[in-house]
């Protein structure tokens, strides 16, 4: 497991019964989390300090109980980069810490390449990755379908001083958008995919990633550049593994392009157990 451990704004204190002790710079929050079936004994005396929890209800989705009245919104910072944390509605805060494994890894390829790197950042959130890449170098694409995301990675990247690089902002279907791309020849050397585990296409149709991400990696395969860089795929997905995800990325691309594929878990640390939390899966493609 890769463990995002260089946090020094984000903390895991303690996890039991389906529940996560996290301090978000000074915020203290409880949220679910599917992979904590354990029950263990509370190791932390922050959970009767807790400023906010979030309930699950039994009809679906869930709301926060604030013990104290909190902002609507504050940052934490990692190595440079600065991130606006705002609970919302479906227990998430728009940051998935675990992913800063990737983001280090992804800065190093760009910083090492020798040679300007375009990268696409699909599904892309609130931008983790887009900021990173940009940091160190790459001119970056960012497309997410929904409007209000794509806003707050803006927010974001103002936040952290990277306004000015060169990042395209793009409210769009990222299959549709990447059909467009390999249609109007534009090419990258790196692409990162976050895809959620289920989606909507558009006619309403449900989708599930196990089902489209083959054809998903194909297709945006089709808009890689003669010497790509890397090909990053994430999944929080419980029944797409690892090295599912390695097998599908090294029949599409090391037949083209060689490189070696990878994938592991990744994780962050737990302070009151000294053990990693799995937080999903990630599958790289590197030349």
């Amino acid at each position: 497991m890769r463990i995002a451990n260089d946090w020094k704004d984000y903390i895991i204190h303690d996890t039991s019964d389906g529940m996560k002790l996290e301090s978000w710079g000074d915020k203290v929050l409880v949220r679910p989390d599917p992979q904590i079936i354990w029950k263990t004994e509370y190791k932390s005396d922050l959970w009767n300090k807790a400023d906010g929890i979030y309930h699950r209800s039994v009809k679906g989705g869930g709301e926060w109980e604030f013990r104290k009245k909190l902002p609507e919104s504050w940052t934490v910072s990692y190595k440079g980069l600065k991130f606006i944390i705002r609970p919302t509605g479906f227990k998430h805060t728009g940051l998935f810490p675990e992913q800063a494994v990737n983001w280090d890894y992804m800065q190093e390829l760009i910083r090492n390449a020798g040679r300007p790197i375009k990268v696409l950042n699909l599904f892309a959130y609130t931008g983790g990755a887009t900021l990173a890449c940009a940091k160190a170098g790459a001119s970056v694409s960012h497309v997410d379908a929904s409007k209000g995301m794509v806003q707050w990675a803006r927010e974001n990247a103002q936040a952290s001083g990277l306004s000015d690089k060169p990042i395209r902002w793009l409210v769009d279907d990222c299959e549709k958008f990447v059909a467009r791309e390999i249609r109007r020849g534009n090419f990258y050397d790196g692409i990162v995919m976050d895809p959620p585990s289920y989606g909507r296409g558009p006619g309403g149709e449900v989708w599930k990633l196990e089902d489209c991400v083959y054809d998903l990696v194909k297709l945006c395969a089709g808009v890689l550049s003669d010497k790509p860089l890397f090909f990053l795929l994430n999944s929080y997905t419980t029944g797409l593994s690892p090295s599912v995800m390695a097998y599908i990325l090294s029949e599409v691309l090391t037949e083209k392009f060689g490189g070696e594929v990878t994938a592991e878990e990744i994780g962050l640390p737990v302070r009151k157990s000294a053990m990693p939390l799995p937080c999903g899966s990630t599958a790289i493609w590197q030349a």
